[in-house]
């Protein structure tokens, strides 16, 4: 009798890729079907959050700028000498013409002793020679007039001799005489008369040529004078000290910076800019200063200084109208600078977040508020308050701004 033998029932070779497929294919549905972001759970207490909102996006910067005197005044040195005095101290208020520094120099003064002693001598020379020309113009004088008598009378003599001559009553040489006496007289008178009027003006001439020489030695001497009146460096203008580099005993040469005078009879605001605001800062931008207790005053960008330090750039700005009470130079206020008129846009508040992010992604909260998701967005201005947001957030979305340093690269987070 023969016994049939039954094959067993069992995984055969031929079975594996089928096996293979639909194990693939599991997982591939799990792959689609899971949720594989990273998450972490978070205290909600530690975070802050921001909505974003649409509404006019003031584009303004917030900075500290210091109080300083609208003009200043450099006091240099006109003539060198060592400080014998320093008639005031530093933050002292003086008036024009108060002396700040008291120099002296003996060689200048020893300089204006000579000065005046030749100038005393010249005074005497011109005395002296004025008398001794009014003197010889005396004597001339009389000469002329002694020579005028001599003629008239020669004349007189000369004319009753020719008659004589001619009824023959004196004698040929008798007249001739007599002609000669007349024509010498006469010939003396003009000689004097040319010498008198040739004196009068040589003597013009040197007295003219006296009184120019001593006229420029008293110009020189008050110069000299002058220069010793300089040896008392004085205000130009009514201010206040606020820097004095002279110390008693010190030579200063002349034309050195010994002080700074300021004028206080108005102020400007200068600030220290980023230099990524250099192409937006321009004259006449409007600014303002705010006072605790709400009191604000306008201000207007006067000039933008073009050299870049360190990183920022300086600007000057002038207030418009009403000057804060208390202002004085050295105190600082913190300004807004407008770099344009508002324009409609997204914001959401400033915050920590934008150190780690850049700007490039935020947390964005769920309806329930349960949960933050990282989106991707783009910010464009900002100001001390706001982030301006291009693209990315529709308003009313909530969105976390505080800190994100703890919260490494998870995509979710949990609030709890």
């Amino acid at each position: 009798m023969d016994i049939a033998i039954e094959k067993k029932k069992g995984f055969k070779k031929k079975h594996i890729p089928y096996v293979l497929g639909a194990l693939l294919l599991a997982f591939i549905v799990w792959l689609i079907a899971s949720d594989h972001s990273s998450t972490l759970k978070v205290d909600g207490r530690s975070i802050t959050v921001g909505k974003a909102e649409k509404g006019p996006f003031k584009d303004y910067i917030r900075i500290n700028a210091q109080v300083q005197p609208m003009t200043t005044i450099h006091l240099s040195t006109t003539e060198g000498g060592v400080v014998e005095m320093r008639n005031v101290e530093e933050g002292a208020v003086v008036r024009k013409g108060d002396v700040i520094v008291t120099l002296s120099n003996l060689s200048l003064r020893v300089s204006i002793l000579r000065s005046e002693a030749e100038l005393a001598e010249k005074e005497n020379i011109l005395r002296d020679t004025k008398l001794k020309l009014e003197q010889d113009k005396l004597d001339l004088q009389q000469q002329r007039l002694d020579a005028e008598v001599k003629f008239r009378q020669d004349k007189r003599k000369f004319e009753q001799y020719e008659k004589l001559f001619e009824e023959r009553l004196i004698s040929k040489e008798e007249y001739l005489q007599a002609k000669e006496a007349y024509s010498l007289a006469e010939l003396r008178l003009e000689v004097l008369i040319n010498r008198q009027r040739q004196d009068s003006l040589q003597r013009e001439v040197q007295i003219e040529q006296l009184e120019n020489s001593l006229a420029n030695m008293r110009e020189n001497m008050v110069l000299v004078r002058q220069q010793l009146e300089n040896l008392s460096v004085k205000s130009p203008i009514d201010g206040q000290v606020g820097r004095l580099d002279a110390e008693l005993g010190q030579w200063i040469s002349a034309g050195t910076k010994i002080a700074q005078i300021n004028d206080l009879t108005d102020f400007k605001l200068q600030a220290q800019v980023d230099e990524h605001y250099i192409d937006k800062v321009q004259t006449g931008l409007s600014a303002s200063y705010e006072e605790t207790g709400g009191t604000k005053y306008s201000l207007l960008v006067k000039k933008v200084y073009p050299e870049v330090q360190n990183g920022q750039f300086k600007t000057d700005l002038h207030f418009v109208g009403d000057r804060p009470e208390n202002i004085r130079t050295g105190k600082s206020y913190y300004i807004n600078i407008e770099l344009g008129e508002p324009t409609e846009a997204v914001m959401i508040p400033r915050g920590t977040f934008y150190q780690k992010t850049g700007g490039n992604w935020i947390y964005v909260l769920s309806p329930e508020g349960d949960r933050a998701f990282k989106r991707p967005i783009r910010i464009g201005r900002q100001n001390p308050q706001s982030y301006e947001v291009i693209e990315g957030l529709d308003p009313g979305e909530k969105v976390i701004v505080s800190s994100y340093e703890t919260y490494g690269d998870n995509d979710i987070l949990v609030l709890k």
